[in-house]
């Protein structure tokens, strides 16, 4: 059973409002969308998490995860949509891209509050590949992946609409997450992630593809 966090919802909620104007939000095709009920409970914060749509999904509370969405019929992303997806997930792990420098040099900002730990992001044409660990509230509750993936997709799906004029879905409704079991599997998604581009025959060298992000944790 999955359990929503109060205080990834009302976040979320928030978020609806700034970018709808008003009602709820659609956060897979970044429109309005009918009233979004909330569940809330009062027990401890559970180990697990778990929801269902065409997929099993399972979040371990502390737990490291590899996260894949794609985009909705393996949509092409021009290079200002990239630009602002990884933007958006640097926000999510409160890393704030540093002006006139690009997408990649960054700089933490205390200001934020992120929700995961970012170790790593690759923002390729038609799918984003993530490497975080949700974090937990004041309360002790982790925020909930599902909260977190829907609050990023109703963002950046918004900002794309807008961006390219568009309109309806940007992103495929469910991801696919992984459960990492050791620090050498993070460390392995994390090259993983960091070879990305140079598989696809994009660049020769990791390090030419602006899209990518890797915490200093990781660096070579």
């Amino acid at each position: 059973m999955f359990i929503r966090h109060r205080h990834g919802t009302k976040q979320c909620v928030s978020l609806q409002r700034s970018l709808a104007g008003k009602g709820p939000f659609d956060f897979a095709q970044g429109k309005s969308a009918p009233h979004i009920s909330h569940m809330s409970t009062k027990t401890s914060p559970p180990e697990k998490y778990r929801y269902r749509r065409r997929l099993p999904h399972l979040q371990k509370a502390d737990a490291d995860l590899f996260v894949t969405f794609c985009t909705g019929g393996r949509r092409i992303l021009p290079e200002q949509a990239r630009n602002l997806v990884l933007e958006h997930c640097l926000r999510e792990g409160g890393i704030l891209p540093m002006a006139g420098e690009g997408a990649r040099p960054t700089q933490a900002c205390p200001t934020l509050e992120p929700r995961i730990h970012l170790h790593a992001v690759v923002v390729m044409a038609d799918h984003v590949h993530l490497l975080l660990t949700p974090l937990r509230d004041a309360n002790g509750w982790p925020f909930p992946l599902m909260d977190i993936l829907q609050c990023f997709k109703g963002a950046t799906a918004h900002r794309i609409n807008k961006l390219l004029h568009t309109s309806g879905p940007v992103w495929e409704e469910e991801s696919f997450d992984h459960v990492l079991r050791s620090d050498e599997s993070l460390r392995e998604k994390c090259e993983y992630i960091r070879q990305n581009p140079v598989m696809a025959g994009l660049v020769r060298r990791f390090g030419d593809y602006r899209w990518l992000w890797v915490n200093s944790e990781f660096k070579i």
